[in-house]
């Protein structure tokens, strides 16, 4: 007379992948204000010698901090939603 209820299959969370998305976030903030502030510090000293050293490693820390920031998000949600084992 009564249907049976559906079984819901939990979605577990992987807590390791969980654990490496969360590391990979706090590089990626680290990054972040790295990237930025070294770019600033070239720019403010442009008749240094080191001028193009450091405005290269900024410009290196501002793209890794976004490829990076990409990657963290990507392994969070894979950990969160079950993505396979791709991550």
């Amino acid at each position: 007379m009564y249907a049976k209820p559906l079984k819901h299959s939990k979605m577990r969370t992987d807590k390791e992948v969980l654990v490496k998305g969360v590391k990979l976030l706090a590089y990626t903030v680290v990054l972040m204000f790295t990237g930025p502030t070294l770019i600033y510090q070239a720019f403010k000293n442009e008749t240094h010698p080191m001028y193009y050293p450091v405005l290269i490693l900024g410009c290196i820390a501002a793209i890794g901090a976004i490829l990076l920031g990409f990657k963290a998000i990507n392994t969070l949600m894979a950990s969160l939603f079950g993505k396979g084992k791709n991550h």
